[in-house]
């Protein structure tokens, strides 16, 4: 099972090699994703054992310059669909004097 983590407070100038490499020495990752212009991203490890051994290890240390927090990632959160579309509104008709 892969396991995911959340990497938060990430320099907007680090790049998914960097944190690729980072990450590297504690298990197979999978996958780098940088959410650009948020300040984070994520890192998928091959198995449960690695991220915990990263987590743990790369917590609260720095990385380009910036103290990078290490959580384990939360599932993305479904968002309902809001049905509308266009954003003009109203749809009633107006009278012009």
């Amino acid at each position: 099972m892969a396991t995911k983590l959340y990497v938060g407070n990430l320099n907007y100038s680090t790049t998914q090699e960097t944190l690729r490499n980072a990450f590297a020495p504690y298990g197979e990752v999978v996958s780098v994703k940088i959410i650009e212009g948020k300040g984070f991203g994520f890192v998928e490890f091959a198995n449960e054992t690695a991220a915990n051994a990263a987590k743990d290890a790369l917590n609260n240390t720095n990385i380009d310059g910036r103290s990078i927090k290490v959580n384990e990632a939360r599932p993305q959160e479904k968002k309902p669909f809001s049905g509308g579309g266009g954003g003009f509104g109203g749809g009633g008709r107006r009278e012009r004097y």
